[in-house]
């Protein structure tokens, strides 16, 4: 249900089979908006790009033939906004995901730019495509000897009250160390004053974890009683919430598709069948089907909320360089891959 399967003549003039998704994922792996938005739209133009598995290597094209949503996932929209318009041109709908963290003194995320400076991106965007499609992220929470929950709430409050109206959401996380070992490898390489005893307390404990979900509540609160009704949801997190009126997060979300996209009646036929609708002899879509199916992302975590889709990017290509990355491996492999890049290479690394 994820996608089709259809032919596509390559580049090189091969003809290959390709995934044809409805829902495309810019990315997981790497920061497309930020570092590779002109290969996108490359490659966009050509209607398909190549994807490698990060597990056997083997390489799989994807058509951008049924693409009805892309969501991009980023630190630093600027570079994409030039192109949106092409976007909008083609009929293909999209949000962001976007990260936006105040980790400057902690060193945790190197090549980023100022909090300052990515707030007006943020809020640029925002009054582009409107607060709905621009959800912020403060992810992951990280604690050390030195930064507290307390203090991370403060940076919480800091950032979203210049961030007051320009989007509808904020999605947090608490960070996963011991489970990636290359993690707590680059923590401990890249971050001068982190050693492989904060390894052991990077993670928040379950009384560090009631404080800043205390804490969250109350900031919530404060920003409603000042007219900024901002939801809270986890993503990917075991732990349940609901009582605090924190959600479990659907990054590629049906629901907030159609409440935003609604007026796509193919699309809508799309999240509620997992098929595309075959329009009849007027070109009208067949109604909707009274039962809904289930198209949770198999692919993700059990924990993940979202839905079907197909992510794009490589690991080891985002030069962001954030030492509790999971997709990067180290600074040396990336500095090498960005080397190799190629705007209208059909991957981002060919």
């Amino acid at each position: 249900m994820a996608s089709d399967r259809i032919f596509i003549t390559t580049d090189f003039g091969e003809r290959v089979e390709a995934s044809a998704p409805v829902i495309i994922s810019a990315s997981r792996s790497t920061d497309i908006p930020a570092f590779y938005s002109k290969w996108f739209f490359n490659r966009l133009a050509k209607g398909y790009c190549a994807w490698y598995n990060p597990f056997n290597q083997k390489k799989m094209y994807i058509s951008f033939d049924h693409c009805k949503v892309v969501v991009f996932w980023t630190k630093n929209p600027k570079p994409i906004i030039p192109y949106l318009h092409e976007l909008d041109e083609r009929g293909i709908h999209y949000y962001f995901q976007v990260t936006l963290n105040d980790y400057v003194k902690e060193g945790f995320e190197p090549c980023v730019s100022s909090v300052e400076e990515r707030v007006e991106t943020f809020k640029q965007l925002s009054r582009i495509v409107g607060a709905d499609r621009v959800i912020w992220r403060f992810d992951p929470l990280i604690v050390t000897q030195s930064l507290t929950p307390r203090m991370l709430l403060t940076k919480i409050w800091h950032i979203g009250n210049m961030l007051k109206g320009y989007t509808n959401k904020l999605v947090f996380s608490f960070v996963d160390v011991k489970a990636y070992r290359k993690v707590q490898s680059n923590l401990v390489k890249e971050t001068p004053f982190f050693s492989k005893n904060d390894v052991e307390t990077a993670e928040l404990n379950e009384n560090q974890r009631q404080e800043v979900i205390d804490g969250l509540v109350k900031i919530r609160q404060a920003w409603k009683d000042q007219g900024w009704d901002v939801a809270l949801a986890t993503c990917a997190e075991a732990f349940d919430y609901d009582s605090y009126g924190i959600e479990h997060n659907r990054c590629i979300d049906g629901e907030l598709m159609e409440r935003i996209f609604g007026d796509d009646k193919e699309l809508v036929y799309y999240l509620h069948t997992g098929k595309l609708p075959e329009p009849n002899l007027f070109g009208e879509v067949p109604p909707l089907p009274d039962k809904s199916v289930n198209l949770k992302d198999k692919g993700q975590r059990k924990v993940c909320g979202c839905m079907v889709s197909k992510d794009i990017g490589m690991y080891n290509t985002c030069r962001h360089l954030c030492v509790y990355c999971y997709a990067n491996t180290s600074k040396e492999l990336v500095i090498k891959n960005a080397s190799k890049h190629n705007d209208e290479n059909e991957s981002i690394i060919d």
